[in-house]
């Protein structure tokens, strides 16, 4: 995962006490070091380091453009100069971390240093007036646990808007034929999101397959060591033949996203890929999902970019997967099967997957294992009709009858509620889980994705009150 660095513009104003701006712009700094959050800064920019001048907004912009910042942080270190906040936040055009330091008490004779909350109120109606998305950190204090929190969350907002912005989808094979509810706009996907489609036919893939596996026992042979990795992980039910064509089309699938740029991909994982190679590809697709490199199945591009999303939210700590909603718990009135062929990755399971046959196809190839239980994000971006959305809410993994291929049984609040969702949409079958809770990260990173947050549960003003830092 790539670093995020903040474009860090502290800002003043001049009726207010410039020596408490510079005092607090340095604190801040030092807080933001000891954090470990990278940061440009603008120390060279004026003798202050602050903000509060039209022609030095206009060198802070250079210079942020020029290192590529990922977001900007906007500390008022007295009230600010919230006009000046605007311009360079609209022109920047990254995600916006709006805070300041908390007011001390007013002096003996009642003079205030700095009215820092006041200047806080202005800029953000500004920035709405500039049509500017942005992220409010409570007013609080440096040391307090919620500044640490709201900026580590902030980091991951960025991460998920730069993942978005720069998706590339390798579609390897069209949608499978009986597979309408994977249809997308690929057209519309670049229009409005920037995110493009780079198709790649079977035939492609099929060659780039046989050709990995000719180079087994070679000198660095990728396929020898994708070999060794599934050894070391898997317990292998299939031939030496049949585990070849695997690690071949796992090495395969990594050189095609290289080749043509990509972040995630969508693969036609059947028919006509088992009359080439005798396999399905989804252990294959295991192992990139393990890199984080996630491939998704049936040529789910709207899944493949839930996957990137779901894990940028995590900072690529954690590994996610791809499911089906399948069925409902036997006895549990809330429980629901999350399921596929087998897919995802080992670091997910709770016992060492099998390399074997799948559920439903007589080809050799997916993995079977339970995944882990826990506490769980569930996520869907999709749209039709012109309309965008994510999908997104908590569940907890429970016990449940075995299954077949990966699996996981959860439990939610509402299953009838979270139903409804799903049939009545824009969503599918599919979702994106990760054991980890990003929904509020998911949540705040809608805002400048141009996207609608569509929680399944009625938490929103839960997740409102998370963001707010209580």
């Amino acid at each position: 995962m790539d670093k995020i660095v903040l474009g860090f513009a502290p800002t003043r104003r001049s009726i207010f006490s410039a020596p408490d701006a510079v005092k607090y712009r340095g604190l801040t700094a030092d807080r933001l070091r000891e954090l470990g959050i990278e940061f440009v800064d603008i120390d060279d920019i004026n003798e202050e380091g602050l903000l509060y001048d039209e022609d030095d907004r206009i060198r802070i912009l250079e210079k942020f453009r020029a290192a590529g910042v990922d977001g900007l942080f906007l500390p008022h270190c007295n009230f600010g100069t919230e006009f000046l906040c605007a311009r360079l936040a609209r022109d920047l055009n990254v995600p916006v971390l709006l805070w300041g330091p908390l007011d001390e008490r007013p002096e003996p004779d009642g003079t205030r240093l700095r009215d820092t909350q006041c200047g806080l109120f202005a800029t953000g109606k500004v920035l709405r007036r500039f049509q500017v998305p942005f992220t409010y950190l409570t007013n609080c204090r440096l040391s307090d646990p919620v500044f640490e929190r709201g900026l580590r969350d902030f980091v991951a907002v960025c991460n998920v808007v730069k993942t978005f912005r720069n998706a590339r989808i390798l579609q390897i094979g069209p949608r499978p034929y009986e597979f309408y509810s994977t249809m997308c706009n690929e057209g519309e996907l670049l229009e409005r999101f920037n995110i493009e489609c780079v198709p790649v036919p079977l035939p492609e893939l099929t060659a780039a397959t046989k050709a990995a596996v000719a180079e087994k026992n070679g000198v660095d042979s990728a396929v020898d060591e994708t070999l060794a990795y599934i050894r070391e992980h898997m317990d292998v039910r299939v031939s030496d033949e049949q585990l070849d064509s695997i690690a071949g089309l796992a090495v395969a699938m990594e050189r095609l996203l290289e080749k043509y740029h990509c972040t995630a991909g969508g693969i036609q994982c059947w028919n006509a890929l088992q009359g080439e190679l005798g396999i399905m590809p989804c252990a294959a697709n295991a192992i990139l999902n393990e890199k984080g490199l996630p491939i998704v199945c049936e040529t789910d591009i709207h899944g493949a970019i839930t996957a990137l999303l779901v894990e940028a939210a995590d900072m690529g700590r954690t590994r996610s997967f791809f499911a089906d909603w399948t069925i409902r718990h036997p006895d549990e009135p809330n429980g629901e099967l999350l399921q596929h062929c087998g897919p995802w990755p080992c670091s997910v399971a709770c016992e060492r997957p099998q390399v074997t046959y799948p559920l439903a196809f007589d080809h050799p190839g997916a993995l079977t294992a339970e995944a882990r239980h826990g506490e769980l994000t569930l996520a869907r971006f999709d749209g039709d009709n012109g309309s965008y959305s994510m999908l997104l809410g908590n569940a907890e993994g429970i016990d449940g009858p075995k299954g077949m291929g990966t699996y996981l049984w959860v439990r939610v609040d509402n299953i009838k509620r979270l139903e409804a969702k799903i049939v009545e949409g824009p969503y599918i079958h599919h979702c994106v889980g990760i054991h980890a809770n990003v929904v509020p990260v998911l949540y705040e990173a809608c805002k400048y994705l141009g996207i609608e947050p569509d929680l399944y549960d009625p938490i929103e003003e839960d997740v409102k009150a998370y963001l707010r830092g209580e």
